[in-house]
């Protein structure tokens, strides 16, 4: 072995603490971009393949009723390949627990769109047998054989459940884009015979949604437009595309969510790592002054030495891109398992890719080898014979602190070379404050995160919407059908409502979207603008909520057209306004006008109620009721997901921890290793051990709290950031963080930063001062 290569081992070996900790972040940057990278890739290939196998359909029509005649229509149309019709109904699930629902579909023998995968059981069934969603079989703890009780058309019918299976269409398990949430001992999902399902309901050839695979999936939008030209008149609601089905649009929000952070943070690791690297290599030049200056006497030239300090670097590189590489793609398998589970996809499409492997170490070892290169430029300029004399000191001088009279006067020694030292190092508190701040700015995330989902939640349902009971009806009523509640219950308030699927249109720009008819001085929702002003809702126009207008790239007073398939023409409508809305993306006019425009008048979808009696066993018998949402029920699932969010949350928060940590500990330990004849002349001046780890950490606390000063704008600008990231038209991000938030923020920072304050007092402890005074070189 080389006689450099030697000295580059004992450097290793005498700076191991600082080494293994730039390694870790290293490993940790690793990890996010290869574990999040293939987890995020064999999940999407898992989906593709899942889809390809089952026949996921490429359009979604929903009707009010489709005849064979309209399936025969579109099938006719030339890109069309295969068109399936079926019936679709939500009914109440008859148990002790009366809020739940199932989504009954129609299952014939020769459907093969939307195939289903059998998990258990035979999914060949006959009257009074049905095949149930795997989701909610082992919520409610059902398996095959046994008998459930459903309410059909007014009837308790009895089944038997074949068999278990899953579903491409309910990948996430969610009954509509307000719930964000699964909820699977709620909602669930039951196939039965097609044609008994007919015979109960009296829908003899007739279907409320159909089922299209195109010859040609590049022109989607070409093919939709055809079917809506064919079935004008007809009593079609909506047709949309497999990228905006519900439950696929919610996985790939995950995906690409997976990859933005991937992408990002590992980043930030790397880059932190770097300058932690440059800082040290940079340090180590200015030990090695003398050492260098001998070398470069004994023929080394400016390459090789360069090349030393530069090979530190690139095995630091090479050491934690493998480690971290080896890991994240353990960690990318596991990830891969656990969203199969969560989203209930039955088979993994689990693979190696080996490019992630090149590029994790092609990163890893770029930033570190220039980080190398950086911190040892100065070498460059080392002279061997000025070398051979120590370092002129530095410049003495009064501080910014001295010229202030009052406040100087009233410091104590150890306080006043506080204030000295930071002043004297600028470079070093400024990198010191800046990680700080970096820290501070990722350890607040997880707090404001949790603040948001808490605003997302708790202000949807109960200061955006302020009814204690939505309640759906299976088909249009007459508004007098508030009489015969009223006659069922004693209620406080009760409202009408229409909610209605339409295509809402801006240019080229469209996107179907459900618009709620409420009662013109409606007191179940309270909107405000995105700047914070009361609204109210308006006699004419539209009101948008804020992700949908994003979408649609809309603004306050632009005119839009809403398409029906009643007409042959759209009809014009202005925005009258630009709602926030945490979940979901809505449209809500006035009811009046809806009538008047869309739907008919005097009709009714549902209505709104608030009581103090049991609304849903008062109502569930009434045969034209078809679900009963309680908001309390709706905020009691939130807070079931807590733990799973908080341990999520507590994850990120530990990567701030690490890379807080590892800034502290290293930024110290070369601040005591450039100080060792500093702090022996004060032992000799009479000073302990612990007066001295008490100045170092006091200019600590000086530099923490200039970090943390300076982390709070960087935080919220990260948090915006993540709002606009994450924030899409199922869901808008807002986070307001709380006062405690930001000391709980403030109190971790401080504890990771005492962690490794507490790890450096060995090196004070341990330190030579005798030695020190006779050395002054490394």
């Amino acid at each position: 072995m080389k006689k450099l290569d030697l000295r580059l081992l004992r450097l290793i070996k005498n700076s191991k603490g600082q080494f293994i900790a730039i390694t870790v972040l290293i490993i940790i940057g690793l990890i996010i971009y290869t574990g999040l990278s293939m987890a995020a890739i064999n999940l999407e290939e898992s989906i593709d393949t899942y889809f390809n196998r089952m026949n996921f359909s490429d359009l979604f029509i929903e009707a009010v009723e489709l005849s064979d005649g309209d399936i025969e229509k579109i099938q006719q149309i030339t890109d069309v390949s295969k068109v399936e019709g079926r019936i679709v109904v939500d009914v109440p699930f008859k148990d002790e627990d009366q809020d739940a629902k199932v989504r009954l579909i129609s299952q014939g023998k020769d459907k093969e769109i939307n195939k289903l995968y059998t998990v258990k059981g035979d999914k060949n069934i006959e009257k009074k047998e049905v095949l149930m969603l795997k989701q909610f079989a082992e919520a409610r703890s059902l398996d095959v054989g046994n008998d459930i009780t459903l309410e059909i058309g007014g009837k308790d019918i009895i089944f038997t459940i074949k068999g278990i299976v899953s579903s491409p269409e309910y990948i996430y398990l969610m009954e509509d884009e307000q719930s964000l949430l699964p909820t699977p001992k709620k909602f669930g999902v039951v196939y039965m015979d097609e044609k008994y399902l007919e015979e109960i309901l009296g829908y003899s050839g007739v279907y409320t949604e159909a089922l299209v695979t195109s010859k040609n999936t590049e022109n989607l939008e070409v093919l939709k437009e055809e079917i809506e030209d064919q079935m004008k008149g007809s009593k079609i609601r909506r047709i949309y595309p497999r990228e905006d089905q519900l439950s696929n649009r919610m996985v790939h929000e995950e995906i690409k969510g997976l990859k933005q952070v991937s992408s990002t943070i590992p980043l930030l690791f790397l880059g932190v790592a770097g300058i932690i690297i440059a800082a040290l290599i940079s340090r180590m030049i200015r030990n090695d002054r003398m050492s260098i200056g001998v070398m470069k006497s004994l023929g080394y030239n400016n390459r090789k030495i360069l090349a030393h300090y530069t090979k530190l670097s690139l095995s630091l590189g090479l050491i934690g891109s493998v480690i971290g590489i080896l890991l994240g793609s353990l960690l990318a398998n596991q990830m891969a398992k656990m969203y199969l589970n969560f989203f209930n996809i039955p088979f993994l499409e689990g693979r190696f890719y080996p490019e992630f492997t090149l590029y994790g170490i092609i990163l890893s070892v770029m930033f570190c080898v220039l980080a190398g290169l950086w911190g040892a430029r100065k070498v460059l300029k080392i002279d061997p014979a000025e070398s051979m004399r120590p370092d002129p000191p530095k410049k003495g001088g009064r501080v910014f602190v001295d010229r202030i009279g009052f406040l100087w006067r009233r410091l104590n020694f150890s306080e006043k070379m506080v204030f000295r030292n930071i002043f004297r190092n600028k470079k070093r508190f400024i990198f010191l404050s800046l990680g700080i701040a970096i820290t501070f700015s990722i350890v607040i995330m997880p707090f404001a995160m949790l603040d948001a989902m808490n605003t997302m939640f708790d202000k949807h349902y109960t200061d955006f919407q302020l009814m204690e009971y939505n309640i759906n009806f299976n088909r249009p009523m007459t508004g007098d059908v508030i009489e015969d509640i009223k006659e069922e219950l004693q209620i406080g308030k009760i409202e009408n409502k229409i909610e209605y699927p339409f295509e809402i249109i801006n240019e080229e720009k469209e996107k179907v979207v459900t618009i709620i008819g409420l009662e013109e001085n409606t007191e179940f929702y309270d909107f405000t603008s995105v700047k914070g002003d009361d609204i109210e809702l308006p006699k004419k126009g539209i009101l948008l909520s804020e992700g949908l207008a994003k979408v649609l790239d809309l603004e306050e007073g632009d005119n839009i057209e809403i398409k029906t398939f009643n007409n042959d023409e759209n009809i014009k409508v202005e925005v009258k306004g630009i709602i926030r809305q945490s979940l979901g993306s809505n449209g809500y006019m006035n009811i009046s006008q809806m009538r008047e425009e869309f739907i008919g008048s005097n009709i009714t979808t549902g209505v709104y109620i608030n009581s103090d009696e049991d609304v849903k066993n008062r109502l569930d018998d009434l045969e034209y009721v078809s679900f009963i949402q309680s908001t309390k029920d709706m905020i009691n699932i939130y807070m079931e997901f807590t733990d799973l969010i908080i341990l999520s949350l507590g994850i990120m928060l530990l990567a701030g921890g690490i890379l807080g940590f590892v800034i502290i500990y290293n930024s110290t330990i070369m601040n005591i290793a450039e100080r060792r004849l500093e702090f022996s002349s004060l032992r000799v001046l009479g000073l302990s051990k612990k007066e001295i780890f008490k100045i170092v950490t006091k200019e600590n606390a000086i530099m923490t709290i200039t970090g943390i000063l300076l982390g709070i704008p960087l935080g919220l600008y990260m948090i915006k950031y993540l709002e606009s990231m994450y924030s899409t038209d199922i869901y808008t991000l807002r986070v307001d963080i709380s006062l405690l938030s930001y000391l709980g923020s403030i109190l971790a920072t401080v504890i990771f930063v005492i962690i490794a304050q507490l790890a450096t007092y060995r090196k004070i402890k341990n330190l030579d001062f005798i030695e020190a005074l006779k050395n002054r070189i490394t």
